[in-house]
């Protein structure tokens, strides 16, 4: 099967960071966007779009894709109710996308500190303060909380309890590239858990 070129390489992790780098220079805004998707307890899905931190290339099941949130939001209920999730990177500038699914999990440690710590002052203190995906009386309701949390914490705030990362480890991965008369290239990787090897299949467009 020919994946020479932009679809070349033995790790759909690796690929993927390649294929990012790529739209970090062409990309005129948040270029690590992802619309995540999740699904509540009826099964019906819910979308939003987020910001991938991180791609790595180590760890259980060969390597992980990395988004940061406050526990208590919705897209967290649904994770934790799941334990899966799935995402799209759609780059207009390169015309390619990126599928993902797969199993998630926490990353609550010295990891999910070193991210926070990187972050403004502001979207730190706004960590504190903001109850994602609850109902808000108004902005200045908002504000007021963001002023409460400025005074308590100080200017090196620590990371909230309930804020912290999740870490997908796909068992689906998609490569897609825009062809002519609409004959885009697409390549599947699909194994049947973390442990096992990556199956690749060239999908008809």
């Amino acid at each position: 099967m020919d994946r020479s070129g932009i679809f070349a390489g033995d790790s759909p992790f690796v690929l993927a960071q390649s294929w990012l780098a790529e739209a970090t220079a062409s990309e005129p805004n948040d270029p690590n966007a992802i619309a995540l998707s999740t699904v509540d307890a009826q099964g019906l899905p819910n979308s939003r779009m987020v910001l991938l931190k991180e791609i790595e290339t180590r760890g259980e099941g060969g390597g992980a894709f990395v988004f940061y949130t406050n526990y208590g939001s919705v897209k967290a209920q649904e994770i934790e109710a799941s334990g899966k999730a799935s995402f799209v990177m759609h780059w207009k500038s390169l015309r390619r996308q990126i599928r993902v699914r797969g199993l998630v999990s926490r990353e609550d440690g010295p990891q999910a500190d070193e991210y926070y710590a990187s972050r403004s002052l502001q979207s730190r203190l706004g960590a504190w303060a903001s109850r994602q995906s609850q109902p808000l009386s108004s902005r200045g309701a908002l504000m007021a909380e963001v002023a409460r949390q400025t005074a308590k914490q100080g200017p090196i705030p620590r990371r909230p309890p309930f804020w912290g990362g999740y870490r997908i480890r796909p068992l689906e991965v998609e490569f897609w590239a825009d062809g002519s008369f609409r004959l885009h290239d697409r390549f599947r990787w699909v194994r049947q858990d973390l442990s096992s090897g990556w199956n690749i299949e060239r999908l008809s467009p």
